[in-house]
């Protein structure tokens, strides 16, 4: 008689590359961009602003460190040309930008 089996063919796995969710293959790529976001992009943009800050702040009297490691007081502050004393009556210029810290006693 009638063979009471039947058999459907379905659809291949997901290897297939057909159907699914097109989100899906992307949320790795996004997972790390947000991975890096975290670890590598907002830590630099928070020093950058507290450097921008420290740059915008400075005074004379300060007593700094320049990105070249030399250590001075602040005698004078022209725009962006800094006037640094790094011994008596040895004075430097130095660029605004190359102020690396303000050393607190």
């Amino acid at each position: 008689m009638f063979n009471e089996l039947a058999y459907a063919m379905g659809a291949p796995g997901g290897s297939g590359g057909q159907g699914g969710n097109p989100f899906l293959s992307f949320l790795p790529i996004i997972l790390i961009f947000v991975i890096f976001y975290f670890l590598l992009i907002r830590p630099q943009q928070k020093r950058a602003k507290e450097h921008r800050n420290l740059l915008a702040n400075l005074k004379e009297g300060d007593e700094i460190l320049t990105s070249g490691g030399i250590y001075g007081k602040i005698t004078g502050i022209k725009d962006d040309k800094i006037t640094v004393e790094i011994s008596d009556k040895v004075r430097v210029r130095v660029n605004r930008g190359h102020i690396a810290a303000v050393i607190n006693k």
